[in-house]
């Protein structure tokens, strides 16, 4: 599937590949090889940028050639409420057109509309570059706070009882943090190499880079390098609140089986003493009317001294 827009003084105009004008962005969301083909026979695109944001398992990076250049990152993908992904993200810059390839529909893209066409031009395909490498910073940051409150809302939970969905909860979260710290330094790399690509002759006619341009690549910069702090603090710290619980749930678990035993000694006594009255054998008391009644309180009596010894002890 794909749309082809491009920008007018009042708003998008939706175009057919047959109508492809120069400053069109083709947005390709999940192509079939047959759409692919028909692209990038209309653009000229190689069909190997165009197919390269398609392997989910694809690494950030920039190539340059023949008048081509792509920019593959990974974005921020939010599965469920407590579960987040990252996928690759292709643009691609040719001479006449600005093209996105994702395998679905995506936050970062979704944010470039009719409904906000005012923000971002489909002609200055560099600033449209730059404007989608910063919403996809943006973007992490958000997903980051999001994580950031849920972890303290399970440690909140985890404090009052230990329950293993919560458990699995932060280990769902660290997996994201995981996932997004291996992101974020590679879509920073790509973007000190974007900053680098501006002063190449080979290059300089498709990254033209104006005063705002560089700022805002400035700013996407600055957006990447706090994002890479903030979830490498905070993958810091889930890491050492699982430990953290993991030692707590051992030590509960000591305890547990530290007063299974206190308890099993102290009833072993009147069992032992009832076991030695029990035999077939002549034994002391066997005539009193209240042999049953001094053995059984003698019993209890000497259990209690003794668990009152294990409470001295804080044995339980």
């Amino acid at each position: 599937m794909y749309k082809i827009m491009k920008s007018t003084n009042n708003g998008i105009d939706e175009l057919e590949l047959d109508g492809l004008e120069k400053g069109c962005w083709i947005d390709i969301v999940s192509p079939s090889p047959e759409e692919l083909h028909e692209i990038a026979d209309a653009t000229g695109i190689q069909m190997d940028f165009l197919s390269a944001a398609l392997d989910d398992e694809e690494k950030s990076r920039i190539e340059t050639e023949d008048d081509q250049i792509l920019t593959l990152i990974d974005i921020p993908v939010l599965r469920s409420n407590k579960d987040y992904d990252t996928l690759p993200l292709g643009i691609i810059l040719s001479a006449d057109y600005i093209v996105t390839v994702c395998l679905e529909p995506n936050a970062v893209i979704a944010d470039f509309s009719s409904y906000n066409y005012k923000l971002f031009s489909t002609f200055k395909k560099t600033r449209f570059l730059f404007q989608i490498l910063y919403k996809s910073a943006t973007l992490y940051l958000k997903y980051i706070r999001i994580i950031i409150k849920r972890t303290d809302e399970l440690e909140q939970h985890l404090r009052k009882s230990m329950e293993n969905s919560e458990l699995f909860n932060m280990l769902d979260l660290q997996k994201s943090l995981t996932y997004f710290t291996t992101s974020l330094r590679s879509n920073y790399i790509v973007t000190e190499k974007l900053l680098r690509l501006r002063s190449t002759t080979q290059s300089a006619h498709l990254i033209k880079l104006y005063e705002e341009d560089e700022d805002l690549l400035e700013d996407v910069i600055i957006e990447y390098k706090q994002a890479i702090e903030m979830v490498e603090m905070y993958s810091h710290i889930l890491n050492s609140m699982m430990e953290v619980f993991a030692s707590i749930i051992s030590n509960n678990l000591n305890l547990v089986m530290k007063f299974l035993a206190s308890v099993t000694i102290i009833l072993a006594i009147p069992t032992t003493i009832g076991g030695l009255w029990g035999m077939n054998v002549p034994v002391p008391l066997t005539n009193s009317p209240y042999g049953f009644l001094i053995i059984g309180g003698g019993s209890l009596v000497l259990a209690g001294f003794i668990g009152y010894l294990f409470w001295k002890r804080r044995m339980f």
